[in-house]
């Protein structure tokens, strides 16, 4: 039998910004209640799923959740818990003249709650957002656990026939799998779309623990902000970068399977992946020593491996920019070749998996509902936006659409010279071979004005910043 986990007493106490924040998003909401609420499908639990049943729900419309775990896991997924974090547990730069922290005001100006929790649980990453992921997860559970009008039911979604249950009865559904879809589900889609799925593949960077790194050669330090210790970073010598590079490029790697052609996203190729473009591609990238000293030698490093902490504590520490495709036992091999973690304990070994994503363009209309099946809807990482928050701005946009369109409220169009915009536009642009892309100011229009480069992105952000306050302008008060 399903169960429904709104019959579940909650364990986890909120903390009060987060009970404030649930206060605020029910008054935002509550602005596009409607007389006819609909019932609602949502399949998947990642970011995408939790934003678009969180604001459905909220906007008084009848939501049941569905998601796998714990009854089955995706190959890269542990926890039962929604919102699970599998890679990193970075949302990237907060800096507000970046397209992805722009991205983060957005999110916030519309009641974002991945961005609440995040704030709650964020851990030090110097310019960066960075979580603590198990706590980030329970937060984001027990807050879909209270919110009314919301049915948790943990349930395998095996097909995408609205005349066959679990999907009978619902007058929309959203389909938010996320990369890892299962087999079945995206069977499914691929049926309905006419279109074999695309793919490209992911890595995910090791995990170890902070006792056993050698702080006599390791130090902390951030980039730009050597006073400050968010990041622990091993240096290298040059002898050392080419014995560790010899070693990376020639390890044993895990295969792509017999039948399927190895794509990888550009933001997330394997470590070794990158070093085989040349010895020096490190150097310029990933391990550039740039903003650093050695403190043994009060010189630069010739390259250089951050490490970024993965929870409040400081336990365990990410291996910054270390995703991998490497067997284990090569990964504990090489990455104790990096000064400073000759004796490193991995609590999480870097991995490799499929990314499942439909050619937008060709198979979605401009509300993420398929072509096919205008009643079906696509959320998150599954319609070809790439990263973290990006999944969850998708998900957010696609709720606040249903919310406003099922009230009979009309949504103006997304300015596109928005970050949220230009990233939605994206998976309407046709290209000759559409790919999965970060929020970034290549998505937008040009500025066409002569200026630097940081005075081209201040330009942009200021324009990012007035084209969406306008926008919010437009919305119900």
């Amino acid at each position: 039998m399903p169960i429904n986990s709104n019959e579940i007493p909650v364990l986890l106490d909120l903390p009060p910004s987060l009970q404030a924040f649930i206060n605020q998003a029910k008054v935002f909401y509550n602005k596009l209640a409607s007389d006819s609420p609909q019932n609602v499908a949502v399949i998947g639990g990642g970011l995408a799923g939790s934003e678009v049943a969180f604001s459905l729900a909220l906007s008084g419309h009848k939501v049941s959740l569905f998601e796998m775990k714990p009854n089955k896991y995706s190959p890269a997924h542990t926890s039962s818990d929604f919102a699970e974090l599998v890679c990193s547990n970075s949302f990237r730069s907060a800096d507000h003249t970046n397209a992805i922290g722009l991205l983060k005001l957005e999110l916030k100006e519309l009641n974002s709650l991945t961005m609440a929790v995040a704030e709650e649980t964020k851990v030090p990453a110097g310019k960066a957002l960075a979580v603590d992921r198990e706590l980030f997860s329970k937060y984001i559970t027990a807050i879909l656990e209270q919110t009314p009008n919301l049915t948790i039911i943990r349930e395998e979604v095996c097909h995408l026939d609205l005349n066959l249950a679990p999907l009978k009865g619902f007058d929309k559904v959203v389909l938010s799998t996320g990369p890892l879809s299962s087999e079945p589900i995206t069977e499914a889609l691929a049926k309905l779309t006419g279109q074999d799925s695309l793919y490209f593949y992911d890595a995910i960077a090791p995990i170890i623990s902070a006792e056993s790194v050698d702080r006599s050669i390791v130090f902390a330090g951030s980039r730009y902000n050597p006073e400050e210790e968010d990041y622990l970073n091993c240096p290298f010598t040059k002898e050392e970068y080419e014995v560790f590079y010899q070693a990376l490029i020639n390890g044993e790697t895990v295969g792509a399977k017999d039948f399927e052609k190895e794509i990888h996203f550009e933001g997330c190729m394997p470590i070794e992946a990158l070093a085989a473009r040349g010895e020096k591609t490190l150097l310029f990238g990933t391990m550039k020593p740039v903003g650093f000293e050695d403190p043994r030698t009060g010189r630069r490093p010739f390259a250089l491996l951050q490490l970024r902490p993965e929870n409040r504590n400081k336990e365990t520490y990410n291996l910054v920019g270390f995703q991998t495709k490497l067997l284990y036992k090569e990964q504990e091999r090489i990455f104790r070749l990096v000064p400073g973690l000759a004796n490193a304990e991995f609590i999480r070994h870097g991995s490799m998996h499929r990314n499942t994503y439909v050619n937008a363009p060709k198979t979605l209309n401009a509300d993420l509902s398929l072509k096919a099946n205008p009643k079906i809807h696509l959320a998150g990482q599954i319609t070809g936006v790439e990263g973290y928050l990006e999944s969850a701005a998708n998900g957010l946009w696609l709720g606040f659409y249903l919310a406003n369109n099922l009230s009979g409220k009309n949504l103006s169009p997304l300015p596109e010279t928005s970050v949220l915009g230009s990233l939605m536009n994206h998976l309407q642009r046709e290209t000759k071979n559409f790919q999965p892309s970060n929020v970034q100011y290549g998505l937008m229009p040009e500025l066409h004005i002569k200026a630097k480069k940081k005075s081209r992105k201040e330009l942009y952000a200021q324009r990012t910043r007035e084209a969406f306050e306008e926008w919010l302008s437009t919305l119900p008060q």
